[in-house]
Order: C-alpha cells, then sequence, then structure tokens
C-alpha cells in the first residue's frame, strides 16, 4: 500500500469542506421551505362593515336616549321648582293680605287684636323676604352670577363642622344626634359653603320633624361610582312624608296647614333648593328609604351623593 502524501491529505479536506458546506445550504433551504408564507390581510366584508356601523349607530342613540331623559328630568325639576316657589310666596301674602284687610274693615275688637293681626303681617313679611333672598341665592348660582368654588375639601372637616352647627338644636329636642367621623383621606369635589348648607339643611329638616328619636350621618365611598355617599338616617314618622317627593303632584294647600313655623322655609322648598345646589356640584339627592304606613318602626334613609376628590 502506497504511503498517503500530503496532496492526498489536502484532496481529503477539501473534499469533506465541499460536503458539510453543501449540507447546511440543504438544511437551510429546507427549513425555509418548511415555514408558511405570510398571509395578506383580508379586507372586511360588507357584513362586517354594516355591523360596524350599526354599533355606532346603537352608541349614538343610547347617548341622545340618555341625553333626552336627563332633560326631560331637569324640566320636570324646574316646573316642580317653579310651582314651590309660587306657593311658598303665595302663603305669606296670604296671610298679610288677609290680616291687613281685617284692620282696614275695623273687624278687630280692641287695639290688642288688632296689634295681633299686624304682628302677624309682620312675620308674613319677614319669612317673604327671607325666602325670596334664599331664591334668589340659588337662582344666582344656578345662572353663574355667583360662581362657586369647587375645588378639594375633606369630608371629616365638613362632618365636624355640621356637627358643631346642628348638635344643640338636636339636644333642645332630646334627639340623638349621632355623626359618624369618616375616614380623614377622602376628599370630595365641592363648594364648601354650599356642601356644609346642604348637609345642615337636611340634618336641621329632619331635628324639626321629629319628637323623639335618633339621627346618624355616615359616609360611605364608592370608588367605582367616582362617589362618597353621605346618609342621612332618622325615625322620622310616616306623616312627616306626607309631603312627597314628586313635588309636582302634591296638593299645595295642605303644606300651608301643616306648616307651623311660618317663619322657616317648608321643607319641601328647602329639599329642591338642596338638590338644586347639589346638582350644580355635580352631586345628587335622593330619598332611598321612607316608612309606609304598615311598617312599625320609622326609618328613612337621604342619600347625598358628591365628587370623589382624587388627590
Amino acid at each position: 500500500m502506497a504511503p498517503i502524501g500530503w496532496s492526498d491529505l489536502i484532496y481529503l479536506g477539501m473534499g469533506l469542506g465541499l460536503g458539510w458546506g453543501s449540507s447546511l445550504i440543504w438544511r437551510g433551504r429546507q427549513k425555509s421551505s418548511q415555514q408558511p408564507e405570510p398571509v395578506s390581510p383580508m379586507p372586511p366584508t360588507p357584513q362586517e362593515i354594516n355591523l360596524e356601523k350599526f354599533d355606532a349607530l346603537a352608541e349614538q342613540l343610547k347617548q341622545t336616549q340618555l341625553a333626552y331623559q336627563m332633560a326631560s328630568e331637569m324640566s320636570l325639576f324646574k316646573g316642580g321648582f317653579l310651582a314651590r316657589t309660587s306657593h311658598e310666596l303665595r302663603s305669606p301674602l296670604s296671610t298679610m293680605i288677609g290680616t291687613l284687610q281685617l284692620i282696614l274693615s275695623d273687624l278687630c275688637d280692641d287695639p290688642a287684636e288688632e296689634r295681633e293681626f299686624v304682628e302677624q303681617a309682620h312675620v308674613a313679611a319677614l319669612k317673604l323676604v327671607k325666602l325670596i333672598d334664599e331664591i334668589i341665592s340659588v337662582a344666582k348660582t344656578e345662572h353663574g352670577t355667583d360662581t362657586m368654588d369647587i375645588e378639594p375639601i375633606q369630608l371629616a372637616k365638613v362632618f365636624d363642622e355640621v356637627d358643631d352647627l346642628t348638635y344643640l338644636q338636636a339636644a333642645n329636642r332630646s334627639i340623638r344626634l349621632e355623626i359618624l367621623p369618616p375616614d380623614p383621606g377622602i376628599y370630595v369635589l365641592a363648594d364648601l359653603p354650599r356642601f356644609r348648607q346642604v348637609l345642615v339643611n337636611l340634618v336641621d329638616t329632619a331635628i324639626a320633624q321629629m319628637d323623639e328619636g335618633n339621627i346618624s350621618v355616615s359616609a360611605h365611598c364608592s370608588p367605582e361610582s367616582g362617589c362618597v355617599h353621605i346618609w342621612v338616617d332618622d325615625q322620622r314618622s310616616i306623616s312627616a312624608w306626607s309631603e312627597s317627593w314628586d313635588l309636582l303632584k302634591h296638593d299645595l294647600v295642605s303644606d300651608a296647614n301643616n306648616n307651623s313655623d311660618n317663619s322657616k322655609v317648608s321643607s319641601g322648598m328647602r329639599l329642591l333648593m338642596n338638590q338644586t345646589l347639589l346638582s350644580l356640584m355635580n352631586g345628587k339627592l335622593e330619598v332611598l328609604a321612607v316608612p309606609s304606613e304598615s311598617e312599625d318602626s320609622n326609618f328613612n334613609r337621604t342619600q347625598c351623593s358628591i365628587p370623589l376628590a382624587t388627590l
């Protein structure tokens, strides 16, 4: 056997190199042939285009129905506010006219009775002026003449102020008032003086319509709705709720007989004022629970919703 020379080794190395390179090239072509070719996107079918148009029209119709419902509710509310305002103005005016007619017709038995009628007319005049001032204040705020300073305020601070302004009235009537302090970290978006006024009015109205019982004020944060719900729970009797929440259907004449203090604005009028102020702060006022005549225990819940501030 002839010995292997250098030339043979060179030829052998070149053969192995060519074989290994050809193997790599063949494997690469095989892999590339196995990969799927990119598929170009198919154009949308007429059915898909019509479906997208239908969804867009359905969403637009939903928004239109919502806007119509809000406008309808606002129209009903303004009608109720006008009806209540007309009644509130007519009541003290009728008292003034009636008492003055008795005096001018010389129907008084003595000067003492005449003075009593004059005092009644004076009280009615004071109520009229007070009512006009409050209505003008709310109307200016709604019109934009008196601007609101809506900013993040600490709810715990407002509750402390409401407690200071109402606890004496409750104590004088032997009513247990409990204002539960909320989390100090809860802030709401509101105008501080007007928001405080709404809460004080709600508590004062409950106190004025109760002879005994408990009143509780608490706050419940609802991050999913972006609001804080404030509950005013009290134990007013069913007779205190003889004036329906829907003031448009209420017999306004009966309210004059039920209002024992002619120097104060009626609960129905104050309710509408509170609702107006809250709506201007993007809030809402609702009555969630009112006792029925068949219930033995009285339980009322008024909910005041106000936007939650994110700090």
